[in-house]
């Protein structure tokens, strides 16, 4: 697994880095998933489960955020969606994110 520089944690989660480790080892933990989107898309939110599937071995995506559960997910999405536009103007979230990580 790969980890956004500044990863976006949601107020219920505990313990985020034994989160992270059983993440990078495809092991089952009960979270809600905030991905960079490989195509057109700007993010994708998934559950953690999702990640256990042999593709995502081979195929890694890049973690934005994690939530304890699917409302904290989408309201992590809105959060970072208005972050964006505050900073840029637009709605273009991965071109924020990768600007955020690339300036320190």
């Amino acid at each position: 697994m790969k980890f956004y520089k500044y990863l976006y944690i949601g107020d219920t989660v505990t313990n985020p880095k034994k989160i992270k480790r059983k993440l990078k080892l495809h092991a089952g933990v009960n979270v809600y998933v905030i991905t960079m989107a490989s195509g057109r898309d700007q993010l994708e939110l998934f559950h953690s489960a999702y990640l256990k599937q042999r593709y995502y071995r081979y195929h890694p995506p890049v973690i934005v955020g994690i939530a304890s559960d699917y409302g904290e997910a989408v309201g992590m999405i809105t959060m970072m969606t208005q972050e964006c536009v505050n900073a840029t103007g637009s709605g273009n979230l991965k071109e924020y994110l990768k600007q955020k990580a690339d300036r320190t």
